[in-house]
């Protein structure tokens, strides 16, 4: 045989092939939980084990959003799971092992467990080497999908929003990491912000403060590719909280009602339009319903009327079936419409947000996918101040001005409050009586630890206050050595009169140390022969023995 005759043949068989797929009746290689039945129809796996781990890899997924985490939880669950044989001498066979995530991945993104037949996912190419290569195509490239064409293990929306999170949680897509899956750190925004000078998306880095995990949302896509300097980084702990108290704040029964009431009147002018688009169908039934008519009305001998009748039929049927399915289109896409039972759900959800939100055993991934439901994404830029730039969905935006976070050595500051109260109680008071003043006062630190007589010494010297010794010898005290040469007395009879209460002196540390109030007209004399302190409580005494002397 010639090779356009070979040609020929193929050309007619891939034709066949096609014309077979595209009526949704081309028998294929299945995948694993479906089988053919003895009519040639596509059944589910009678086998009621592989039914069960293919519905736990759904709701698995449906509970995870991640196809890594699905596949954790059945190697931590040592779950096996089924996959066929597709050659050698088992082949068709069902063999059981451990579940991979490649095998997630595969499962997912197979839209034949949503029921719908597909033919044209891949092509094969030759490259110059001879090699075969399979190229994936995309949606709008295959020859054939029919949704609905046998059971499935869900439903095709369900399979809609899968693709959509597995998309989202895509490491990356072409130049721009899109969001990933929820994790575990308490970065709320993780995966949502972009970077508001050079629009690329902000990851997340964590820094271990004090026993706890702190996020900061860092640009360096190009710091990356093209070893430039970081583009900017924000300290997200404050950014969390604001956007937090946002979320609550919009989130109440009033802006629910208001939203609702909002939803209630676009549904009506959908439901207008909806109307007038049902009656283009009906004029286009009319009109193909007329030509019909007028066809059969015709006479079969004469062809020349009969072909014209005959192609305008034609086109009055297509026209009829493009009104039908774009009428079918837009009715899918406006059915919006809301249930007075889901309104009331909506409205307790408001009540019971803030509530869920603030609890301590919400998980942090839980309060991502919160997030992920209300908000499209944070644009953070910061200069003078940090501006948060928020997209709900459905549209709304907000603008959130928060002040630059404070450094590590600027969160340890003792407030100025407390300086002065320092700086007051040295009038009156050591280091360590200080310390004691503020404790019990229940001052706190900048370290937040409690006041000793070192820490309040430290803050003396770095703020510059004045010291305890200067101010009292500015208020004329004097010191040991000046009052024992007016007393004429030795320091050790000074010392002693202080003990007794014979002349006042001020302590000015924690030593002992003390500056003297000067002597006046009453002051203190040394006598010969008798202590001080017995001749000043028993003066009778005293006066007997200058006597006897």
């Amino acid at each position: 045989m010639s090779e356009a005759e070979l040609h020929v043949l193929r050309a007619r068989l891939q034709g066949g092939i096609l014309s077979k797929a595209r009526r949704g009746e081309l028998q294929m290689r299945l995948p694993v939980g479906f089988v053919y039945n003895a009519a040639g129809a596509v059944v589910l796996d009678p086998d009621q084990q592989v039914q069960h781990c293919l519905r736990w890899l759904f709701d698995t997924f449906r509970g995870t959003g991640s196809a890594m985490a699905t596949a954790r939880a059945a190697h931590h669950l040592e779950l096996a799971f089924p996959r066929r044989c597709c050659k050698g001498p088992h082949k068709g066979e069902l063999l059981w092992g451990s579940l991979g995530h490649s095998q997630v991945v595969r499962i997912l993104h197979n839209p034949r467990y949503a029921g719908a037949f597909v033919y044209g996912r891949t092509h094969t190419r030759k490259t110059v080497d001879g090699r075969t290569r399979v190229i994936r195509a995309p949606r709008d490239q295959w020859d054939t999908l029919i949704p609905g064409a046998h059971a499935g293990y869900l439903s095709w929306e369900e399979y809609e929003q899968n693709q959509k999170r597995l998309h989202e949680s895509a490491q990356a897509i072409g130049a721009d990491r899109r969001r990933g899956a929820p994790r575990e750190g308490p970065a709320l925004l993780q995966g949502v912000v972009v970077c508001g000078r050079c629009g690329n998306r902000m990851t997340v880095r964590y820094h271990s403060r004090q026993g706890c995990l702190c996020p900061e949302y860092i640009c360096q896509r190009e710091g990356i590719e093209q070893a430039e300097p970081v583009c900017q980084r924000i300290h997200g702990a404050a950014i969390d909280e604001a956007i937090g108290e946002l979320l609550v704040e919009a989130l109440n029964p009033l802006a629910i009602e208001v939203s609702l009431a909002v939803q209630r009147e676009l549904q009506s002018r959908i439901e207008e339009a909806d109307c007038l688009r049902h009656k283009q169908v009906e004029r286009a039934q009319y009109e193909s319903d007329l030509a019909q008519r007028r066809y059969m009305r015709c006479d079969p001998e004469n062809r020349l009327v009969a072909d014209s009748l005959e192609a305008d039929w034609n086109h009055k049927l297509r026209a009829l079936t493009e009104a039908n399915e774009e009428y079918q289109r837009r009715r899918e896409q406006d059915a919006r419409i809301l249930t007075d039972e889901q309104r009331a759900i909506i409205v307790s959800l408001a009540s019971n947000f803030p509530r869920l939100w603030r609890d301590p055993a919400t998980p942090d991934r839980e309060r991502k996918r919160m997030i992920r439901l209300l908000l499209e994404d944070v644009t953070l830029n910061r200069d003078q101040q940090v501006t948060a730039q928020i997209r709900f969905k459905g549209g709304a935006h907000r603008i959130l001005r928060l002040p630059l976070p404070l450094k590590s050595w600027q969160r340890w500051v003792t407030p100025a409050t407390v300086i002065e109260e320092i700086d007051e109680l040295l009038n009156h008071h050591t280091a360590l009586q200080i310390a004691n003043i503020l404790n019990e006062r229940g001052v706190p630190s900048g370290t937040g630890r409690p006041f000793n007589a070192k820490m309040v010494a430290r803050l003396q010297r770095n703020y510059c206050l004045k010291p305890r010794y200067d101010r009292l010898r500015e208020a004329g005290l004097l010191t040991l050595q000046e009052i024992a040469d007016a007393l004429h007395v030795t320091p050790t009879s000074v010392k002693i009169w202080n003990r007794r209460g014979l002349i006042r002196g001020h302590a000015y540390s924690d030593k002992n140390e003390c500056l003297y109030d000067p002597p006046g007209n009453n002051s203190p004399r040394k006598a010969m022969g008798v202590k001080l302190s017995c001749r000043r409580r028993h003066p009778d005494v005293v006066s007997d023995r200058r006597e006897e002397v």
